[in-house]
């Protein structure tokens, strides 16, 4: 009885020894894991392992970006054809806000954090109708503006802050000038979206959307020929973000339809 006593005993000691000597999961380790994830598009995978970083290490800004982004990513590409599918995707938007008003409280000095905000809003305007809700768009075109200001994160986050502040002025300015004045819009100016799309590609020029969306404005000049050029340009491209494949759909849509423009 005693020799089974001690064998057990034994047993019990190695088993706590080996689980208490397991290494724990760096911080490190999880946010490049869960990025791993994110550059294949498993965005629901990346959640997991943010979500499980933000668990054990708390109020952390690199964890809280990360959350937001994944959101954002999953909500993109949610079905959204019927009102209770709308209604699941607009609430992950808000969850992807959520978490980016929190990475601006935790990192008020980082551009990335006003980005990520901007992206969430500007994702929650498009889908309710950016006229119905000037005073989110406003916000995004400001926290684009702070991104731009405070002037770090490196060119891929300058570049995106830039193409954001594009679409926000190129969207916006879709209306008749007088009448989105009233709500707030006026500002909203498609040669600034030019300006600031043209930013975005000299900061970071392997971005397919940055071209699409370019020559989409450009189209609105009839600068038709340039924004042929921006289009070919796109579909030599390789695919780096999950919207690329209908961006590169849509390009070749539009050059067919622009073929005899001048």
């Amino acid at each position: 009885m005693r020799t089974i006593s001690i064998a057990f005993l034994t047993a019990f000691i190695f088993f706590f020894t080996v689980i208490v000597n397991i290494p724990a999961q760096t911080l490190e380790e999880l946010l490049a894991q869960g990025d791993s994830y994110l550059n294949k598009f498993d965005n629901e995978k990346a959640l997991a392992i943010f979500q499980k970083a933000d668990k054990l290490f708390p109020d952390n800004w690199e964890v809280t970006w990360r959350i937001s982004k994944a959101y954002v990513d999953i909500a993109e590409k949610m079905p959204s054809s019927t009102g209770e599918q709308e209604d699941a995707q607009l609430a992950v938007y808000q969850k992807a806000l959520e978490y980016a008003e929190k990475a601006v409280k935790l990192g008020p000095d980082k551009s990335n954090s006003y980005l990520r905000r901007a992206i969430a809003n500007g994702r929650i305007a498009l889908f309710k109708g950016i006229f119905s809700v000037a005073g989110v768009v406003n916000s995004v075109r400001d926290d684009c503006k702070k991104a731009i200001q405070l002037g770090n994160g490196g060119n891929f986050v300058q570049a995106v802050t830039h193409y954001v502040l594009a679409r926000a002025h190129s969207k916006a300015s879709e209306k008749w000038k007088p009448a989105r004045s009233i709500i707030g819009l006026g500002w909203a100016d498609n040669e600034i979206a030019l300006k600031e799309y043209k930013k975005a590609i000299e900061l970071y020029p392997e971005y397919i959307m940055f071209y699409v969306d370019y020559a989409i404005s450009l189209s609105r000049e009839d600068r038709y020929k340039e924004a042929r050029e921006m289009l070919n340009k796109a579909l030599s491209l390789p695919i780096k973000n999950q919207e690329d494949p209908k961006k590169l759909e849509e390009a070749k849509k539009l050059l067919i339809e622009w073929k005899d423009e001048e």
